[in-house]
């Protein structure tokens, strides 16, 4: 686990960090059985220097709940500069339409997308699936001081928070050593994982504590 990276007192979270905001929850309902009735994506937000990145889209019926929290966050959806997805699986990358004046980018393993904003490689759910990983200003509080978290937008890597606390990867796999090892690279490296069908959760507790609060319109 990594600690959390203080920032001097004469830093400015706003403009020299990235800032995250989950735009909509993941979430995964399943029958008796366990077998997967409907499947929607978390879908996050970026705020960098290059521009604003949306990590996955969500599913179709999303539209909606996406567009209100952009307008909550003083934006529409004309502002999106670029989309990026953790995997091609349409749960995922449903609403990409929306953003027709993003442009969508692939980048690569370990590929800085923006200072503070990199890529890994996370397989085993999909022979495509990233992670996206960001340094990220955090404001714990009123009052307190800003504070740097790692935090990675796992898409279908790290799928809930269930799979963090049973050490399981994904029970839709194509291999599971290989979504075994992707997980456990996320879980070594994030203070906050954003999972691709939970609410975001932090690793920096002894208990892993939902995590959405400081990812809000208000935290802008």
């Amino acid at each position: 686990m990594n600690p959390p990276r203080e920032m001097s007192s004469a830093m400015r979270p706003d403009e020299m960090l990235p800032r995250v905001f989950l735009l909509k929850s993941g979430s995964i309902e399943r029958d008796q059985a366990g077998n997967i009735l409907d499947a929607r994506s978390s879908v996050t937000l970026i705020k960098t220097e290059r521009g604003w990145i949306i990590v996955d889209t969500g599913q179709v019926g999303d539209e909606e709940e996406i567009l209100k929290a952009l307008v909550d966050l003083g934006l529409e959806k004309s502002d999106i500069d670029f989309i990026v997805n953790t995997h091609s699986h349409p749960d995922h990358c449903a609403n990409n339409r929306l953003f027709s004046r993003a442009m969508k980018i692939y980048p690569q393993d370990g590929e800085e997308i923006t200072p503070g904003v990199w890529t890994l490689a996370t397989p085993g759910h999909s022979p495509d699936s990233i992670s996206v990983v960001v340094d990220a200003a955090i404001q714990p509080g009123d009052g307190m001081a800003p504070t740097s978290r790692r935090v990675v937008i796992a898409g279908d890597a790290l799928p809930t928070l269930g799979n963090y606390q049973k050490r399981v990867p994904p029970a839709v796999h194509y291999d599971r050593a290989l979504a075994v090892a992707s997980m456990n690279k996320i879980i070594e490296m994030a203070d906050i994982v954003i999972p691709g069908h939970d609410r975001p959760f932090s690793l920096q507790e002894e208990s892993p504590e939902r995590f959405v609060g400081l990812m809000t319109a208000s935290s802008r």
